[in-house]
C-alpha cells in the first residue's frame, strides 16, 4: 500500500506567510525554554505581531522552571519592546496528573504525545481567550521532536478552539544551528534534558 507523502510543514508555513499579503496579524507562540525561542522568534517577528507563552508544567524541578522563565524573558528584554509576554503559574499537576502511568514510555513515545498535547491545547485556550488569530509553538525546532507529531497536535487544539494553527517545522532552514548561534550570542543558559525527569533518566 503506498503510504501518503510526507508533509512539508515549513513549505506550508511559508505559504500561509504568503497569503497574509503583508499583514501582521496577532500570533500566540508557545516556547518551551529561550534559546529553542530565539530562532523561531527572528523568523516569526518580520510576518506576525508575536506574543510568547511559556507553558511547560513538564518541567521539573519547580527551581528549573523558573530558570528556564528567567531565561526566557532575559532574551525578550534583549529583542526589543515589540513581542509581547504571557506569563503562566507553575502548573506542574496537570502533567503528573497523566506522566507516572506512562513512566516506562522511551523518549518520543506516548507520554511526549500527551505532553505535546496539553500545552497545546493551553495555547490555543489562551489564544482564543486573548483574541490571538494563529498560534504555534517552538517544539519543532529541536532535532529531538518529530515534526509530525508536533503539528498533529497543534491541528487538534486548533479544531477544539477554532484558533488558527501556523504549521511549522522550526528545524528547517538550519534552525536549531541558528538557535544555538543566538544562544551563544546572548549567553543563553541551555538546559542537559528536555523538561520531565522520565527525559534526564533515559
Amino acid at each position: 500500500m503506498n503510504q501518503p507523502p510526507k508533509r512539508n510543514y515549513d513549505r506550508e508555513m511559508e505559504a500561509e506567510i504568503a497569503r497574509l499579503d503583508g499583514r501582521r496579524p496577532t500570533l500566540l507562540l508557545h516556547s518551551c525554554c529561550g534559546p529553542c525561542s530565539s530562532a523561531v522568534l527572528e523568523r516569526l517577528r518580520e510576518h506576525f505581531r508575536v506574543t510568547v507563552l511559556y507553558y511547560n508544567p513538564n518541567i521539573e524541578p519547580e527551581e528549573e522552571y523558573l530558570l528556564r522563565c528567567s531565561e526566557q524573558q532575559r532574551l525578550l528584554s534583549l529583542l526589543g519592546d515589540d513581542i509581547g509576554w504571557l506569563p503562566c503559574e507553575y502548573d506542574h499537576a496537570s502533567f503528573a496528573a497523566f506522566a507516572p502511568h506512562m513512566a516506562d514510555e522511551p523518549e518520543g513515545g506516548k507520554r511526549c504525545l500527551a505532553c505535546f498535547a496539553l500545552r497545546l491545547n493551553e495555547t490555543a485556550e489562551q489564544a482564543k481567550k486573548h483574541g490571538f488569530e494563529y498560534f504555534t509553538t517552538t517544539l519543532s525546532v529541536s532535532p529531538h521532536k518529530n515534526a509530525d507529531f508536533v503539528n498533529r497536535a497543534g491541528e487538534e487544539a486548533a479544531r477544539r478552539s477554532g484558533v488558527h494553527y501556523l504549521y511549522a517545522d522550526f528545524k528547517k532552514k538550519n534552525g536549531y544551528l541558528r538557535s544555538l548561534q543566538l544562544s551563544a550570542e546572548y549567553s543563553l543558559y541551555r538546559q542537559n534534558y528536555c523538561g520531565c525527569l522520565y527525559s534526564k533518566e533515559k
